[in-house]
C-alpha cells in the first residue's frame, strides 16, 4: 500500500545552520531527503518510516567542488551527472566515473547524489567501492562542529553508520593519486545497466618501477556493508607487476567477504565470482605499462 502524503511532513531549509539547528533540537526526529531516489521507493511501497522530512536541495553549502592539488572535495549533493561533467573527476579518479554511470537510469544519474549514495548504506550500491579504492573521506558535520572520517570506516553494520542523529554528510573528500597507478572498476549485475550489482570491485594500484607498492581493493554486495578486501591487498602490495600472486590473492578475498544467498544470486555464486574479477583485476594489473 502506497504512503499516504498527508501523512508526512516536510521543512526545506535554506542554509545549512538552520538544518543543523533543527536537526538538533530533535535528533532522530528528521529524515534528510536529497534527490529521494532510495526514499521515494519506501514511500510508494508504503515503508518509509520518518514521517518528517529535511529536505537538503537548498542548501548551497552541500554542494560545489574544490580543487587543489592535493586533493578533490565533493559537496554532498553533486548527483551523477554533475559528477561525469567533471573534468577533474574523468582525470584523476575514472573508477568514480564509471560506477556513477553503472547507477540506475539517466533519470536517477539526474536526481540521485553521491551523499545519499553513501547515508542509503546499501551493500549493493555503486559507488561506494571507488571511493574505498581511492581512500575517501567523508565530513560530518552538526551544531557540535565538524569531524573527517576514514570512508572505509564509516560503516559498522547493515545500515549502521558512524553518523550521529544530528549529524550530516557535508562533503566526501579524495586524495589525488600521485605518480603512476592502475585503476579498475567492475559491477556484476544481470544486465549492463539498471541491475543491482551481484559483486562490485573497485581498485586502484600505485605502481613504482614493476613493483605494485599500493593496492586498495573496495568491494560490493558481498558483505553487510561495502568494505575492503585488505587480506588479499596485503598478499599483493610489494609484487612485482609480473609475478602477482592471482591464486593466493584469490584465496585471499575469501577472508574478506561475507556474502549472504538473496534474490539475485547465492553465497557461493558472489564468492565465485569475487575472486574471478579479482583475478581478472589482478591480470590486467599485471599487463600494466611500466613507460
Amino acid at each position: 500500500m502506497r504512503s499516504f502524503l498527508p501523512d508526512y511532513a516536510i521543512q526545506a531549509p535554506g542554509t545549512l545552520a538552520e538544518a543543523l539547528r533543527l536537526m538538533a533540537a530533535e535528533p532522530g526526529a528528521w529524515t534528510p531527503i536529497a534527490g529521494g531516489t532510495d526514499l521515494m521507493v519506501l514511500f510508494n511501497a508504503g515503508r518509509l518510516q520518518g514521517r518528517r522530512l529535511l529536505d537538503l536541495s537548498r542548501i548551497y553549502e552541500l554542494r560545489g567542488i574544490e580543487d587543489d592539488p592535493a586533493r578533490l572535495s565533493l559537496g554532498s549533493l553533486i548527483t551523477y551527472t554533475e559528477l561525469l561533467e567533471q573534468r577533474a573527476v574523468h582525470q584523476f579518479f575514472p573508477n568514480l566515473v564509471k560506477s556513477a554511470r553503472a547507477t540506475g537510469a539517466l533519470a536517477i544519474q539526474n536526481r540521485g547524489t553521491l551523499g545519499g549514495n553513501i547515508v542509503n548504506a546499501s551493500p549493493a550500491a555503486d559507488t561506494p567501492p571507488s571511493l574505498l579504492a581511492y581512500g575517501a573521506e567523508v565530513q560530518l558535520v552538526s551544531v557540535r562542529g565538524s569531524r573527517w572520517v576514514a570512508y572505509d570506516a564509516f560503516h559498522l553494520d547493515y545500515k549502521k553508520m558512524d553518523l550521529a542523529p544530528d549529524e550530516l554528510v557535508a562533503r566526501i573528500r579524495l586524495p589525488k593519486p600521485q605518480g603512476r597507478g592502475f585503476h579498475f572498476y567492475r559491477k556484476v549485475g544481470t544486465r549492463q545497466a539498471q541491475a543491482i550489482s551481484k559483486v562490485c570491485l573497485a581498485a586502484y594500484a600505485r605502481i613504482e618501477g614493476r613493483v605494485v607498492t599500493e593496492l586498495r581493493v573496495g568491494l560490493g554486495s558481498v558483505a553487510p556493508v561495502p568494505l575492503r578486501a585488505r587480506h588479499a591487498e596485503a598478499v599483493v602490495a610489494g609484487r612485482a607487476l609480473d609475478a602477482l600472486p592471482i591464486e593466493e590473492a584469490r584465496r585471499a578475498v575469501l577472508e574478506d567477504i561475507s556474502p549472504i544467498d538473496d534474490i539475485r544470486a547465492s553465497a557461493h555464486y558472489r564468492q565465485v565470482v569475487t575472486g574471478n574479477v579479482l583475478a581478472q583485476m589482478l591480470t590486467e594489473l599485471g599487463r600494466a605499462r611500466t613507460v
